[in-house]
């Protein structure tokens, strides 16, 4: 399952979305017989392995993988034709030369070469000037001349190691200070000479892989006007939580706060930053990301393959389909490319030029970027939500309350979320426009510690009134049904599923609603909560479910596990098509949200439950029971009232197929092992907008097992916090119980996110 917050590009991420030939990339060759001949190597010898391998080819009927999409060694050394003339298999100048397979071109192209100055002068460019907008201390940077930020220091340095370190270079200065989870740190000096020093000695200066950058320290007076009136006497310390939550690959907004913006840099850059191309070149582009991961994963199952163990034929026969794990059917265009998204969180901060913005951060608040900018230019964002972005953020320019510090963990305004809820009926593309939208809900994150609570409710008052007479003003007007508080005190914007959450009348004289609103996919009512997951995508939604369910191969007869089902999208949409289904989800909000969309909806075939995933497919995937086998202090269930249970037993399925749909980390060890060891699931479908979690997972569950396999007890490692997915899956992968390994038959894209480097990435796995 997508998670589903928007803003700043993920820091984890995924590059920044251009599409460039890689200069340094070696050749892929498609066929493992005949690699890339080297210019080191003697002519002579050099052109007779050329014409043997041609006639090699000739005679077999085929055409060498790579004929002419890599430039000739003669050519290459002399500049000009070699014996071989039109014959030889490479080319002889960039006019022969065509796209390889995986879409790179040769290295030593004068294409590739530009290519290569054209993105090291952008890179260049970009590190000559940065920006910082919050400071880490109110008492600090009351001299910007005096006080500098210290850029791409190690993320584990102290306080104190940063003072250790300027001590060891010679270096004498006022204050030093680090914020955890940070590369930057921050430098005060007594004189202008200490700074002259600083600058001569350590700008540029290597430690591990990072260049240190030494920048200016903007104060941030204008944030400090705060009435001592509204802070009370007991004010609390605020708690530190750096939980991230991602969607489509785009960080929430306050997961990545920071301080050090590239000038010149946007938010359209920083949340779409596909959005300059064509939507044809993105889907190549994702197309070639993916294909780069299956790869990936083939690599890495071979890796896996315990010693005296045949490999799987899925493996081998890798080797067909250019070292793919499977085949890639292609990907699944979005209906609607502009405007799509169904749900926008908007950061509350200041812009580069310290005005009050709600909109989306510039950057990764590991490397320190605070600076916010109006999402008015981001292809992916709708009109309504950027309308009421403005509103909120006009009633900021008069608000006494201070704005959510992400440096200090102090303030009070922090985040705007917009849902959108669109009318029924089927809508394409060219038919969909704002008056598609019937409800929206608003939800404003603050943080009241420390605020006198009559004052809170005061000002809260004031920014209801705001929204009604904007959205009533605005032409055509806007909807608006429901206004939410949630109060936040933690550092990131990423609240807990019990943070305070409470409704705001629109009119005073009238009574809060519920905060929800409905959303419709496949002509299904689906309730939305101010925080309940929800595809951002509807339409695209509707074809990655169809899509799920034609690969599982449904029928009347079949039991359909929904796992990691939250609200129950994916099961409800293709109840009509199974005999029954088994929602599985480890969220009791969302289970009850699920199980009120299925009564909503008239569905009586699903079930939504709480459970352990081991006990619940021992209990369905026994052909006959007397009663559930799971017991009830383990799977928190009640009593079987289930539907599938008929005189005392249950009924027994001929297919038994499952549905997973994870968020960003990817499933459990514990969930994977019980798919894996329960033999009667034979088929899997597997939904990923994290295509590394999948190949990690992937390898768990089609890794064969070894007679000689590690236990979990002996299986040891101290260093696993520093694995990558994939090592960590290779290591689980050891001491899987013995049982027979799924295999990856194909795989499709659906393109949820336009404009953004990500989309959602489906597989099918099955065993025999």
């Amino acid at each position: 399952m997508a998670a589903e917050t928007l803003n700043t590009p993920a820091n984890e991420s995924p590059a920044n979305g251009t599409v460039e030939p890689n200069p340094s990339e070696k050749p892929i060759s498609v066929s493992h017989s005949s690699p890339v001949p080297k210019s080191s190597e003697d002519d002579e010898h050099e052109q007779k392995r050329k014409r043997t391998e041609l006639e090699t080819d000739e005679k077999a009927g085929s055409v060498h993988p790579l004929w002419k999409t890599s430039l000739c060694s003669y050519f290459r050394r002399t500049g000009a034709s070699c014996s071989n003339g039109e014959t030889c298999r490479y080319a002889h100048g960039e006019a022969e030369l065509r796209l390889r397979p995986d879409n790179t071109w040769d290295p030593t192209s004068e294409k590739a070469k530009k290519l290569k100055l054209e993105r090291e002068d952008r890179i260049k460019s970009s590190d000559e000037e940065v920006m910082m907008t919050d400071s880490i201390s109110e008492d600090e940077c009351s001299e910007s001349a005096l006080s500098k930020y210290f850029v791409n220091i190690p993320i584990s340095w102290s306080s104190d190691k940063l003072k250790n370190f300027l001590n060891e270079q010679g270096v004498e200065y006022k204050s030093a200070k680090t914020r955890k989870g940070m590369v930057v740190g921050f430098v005060s000096f007594k004189t202008t000479e200490q700074v002259k020093t600083a600058i001569e000695k350590l700008q540029g200066k290597p430690i591990g892989k990072m260049n240190i950058k030494i920048v200016d320290a903007v104060p941030r007076s204008f944030e400090r006007n705060v009435k001592p009136s509204l802070i009370s006497n007991n004010s609390d310390t605020l708690e530190s939580d750096t939980t991230k939550v991602e969607d489509g690959g785009l960080i929430n907004d306050d997961s990545t706060p920071g301080s050090s913006v590239l000038k010149g840099r946007s938010a359209r850059d920083a949340v779409t930053p596909l959005a300059h191309m064509s939507y044809a070149e993105q889907l190549e582009h994702k197309k070639k990301n993916i294909m780069q991961i299956l790869k990936k994963l083939t690599r890495n199952a071979r890796k896996g393959c315990p010693d005296g163990v045949a490999q799987p034929d899925w493996i081998l026969n890798s080797r067909e389909i250019g070292g793919l794990a499977c085949k890639l059917e292609g990907i699944i265009e979005s209906p609607l490319v502009n405007g799509y998204r169904n749900k926008c969180e908007f950061s509350v901060g200041y812009s580069l030029q310290g005005k009050p913005t709600v909109g989306f951060l510039l950057g990764n608040f590991r490397e320190g970027v605070t600076a916010v900018e109006e999402p008015s230019d981001c292809p992916n964002v709708s009109r309504i939500s950027c309308k009421y972005a403005e509103i909120f953020q006009n009633f900021l320019q008069d608000s006494t309350f201070p704005i959510w510090n992400r440096m200090n963990n102090t303030g009070f305004w922090r985040q705007l979320t917009v849902r959108e809820g669109r009318r029924q009926g089927n809508i394409s593309e060219v038919e969909f426009t704002d008056s598609n939208i019937a409800e929206v809900l608003l939800m404003v994150q603050i943080s009241s510690a420390g605020f006198d609570n009559e004052a809170v409710n005061v000002e809260l008052e004031k920014l209801a009134e705001a929204f009604v007479v904007g959205a009533s003003t605005n032409s055509p007007s806007l909807p608006l049904t429901v206004l939410a508080v949630q109060d936040h005190q933690g550092v990131s914007n990423v609240a807990p599923a019990d943070a305070p959450l409470r409704s705001l009348p629109l009119i005073k004289s009238e009574v809060a609603t519920e905060a929800r609103i409905q959303d419709y996919i496949t002509n299904l009512r689906f309730c939305i909560s101010p925080t309940a997951f929800f595809q951002v995508n509807t339409l695209a939604a509707e074809k990655l479910y169809a899509l799920a369910g034609d690969w599982a191969c449904l029928g009347p007869n079949t039991l359909l596990f929904d796992v990691c089902c939250g609200t129950g999208t994916i099961g409800l949409t293709l109840a009509n098509r199974v005999g029954m289904v088994v929602g599985i989800e480890m969220n009791a909000s969302a289970v009850a949200d699920a199980n009120r969309n299925a009564e909503i909806n008239g569905i009586n075939n699903c079930r939504f439950a709480e459970y352990v995933m081991g006990s619940l497919l021992k209990e369905y995937l026994t052909k006959e029971s007397n009663s559930n086998i799971g017991n009830k202090e383990e799977t928190n269930a009640p009593e079987d009232k289930s539907p599938d249970a008929e005189d005392g037993k249950m009924h027994h399925f001929d297919n038994v197929v499952a549905i997973v749909d994870p968020p960003r980390v990817g499933l459990h060890h514990t969930v994977i092992k019980a798919l894996r060891t329960h033999s009667g699931l034979k088929r899997l479908v597997y939904i990923s907008c994290n295509p590394e979690s999948l190949m990690a997972n992937a390898i768990e569950l089609c890794t064969p097992t070894s007679a000689d396999k590690l236990e979990n007890g002996n299986n040891k490692n101290r260093g696993w916090r520093h694995m990558s997915s994939a090592s960590l899956a290779l290591q689980r992968a050891k001491s899987m119980p013995a049982s027979d390994p799924f295999h990856p038959v194909k795989a499709m894209a659906v393109d949820l996110f336009p404009h953004t480097p990500h989309c959602e990435l489906v597989m099918l796995f099955e065993r025999e």
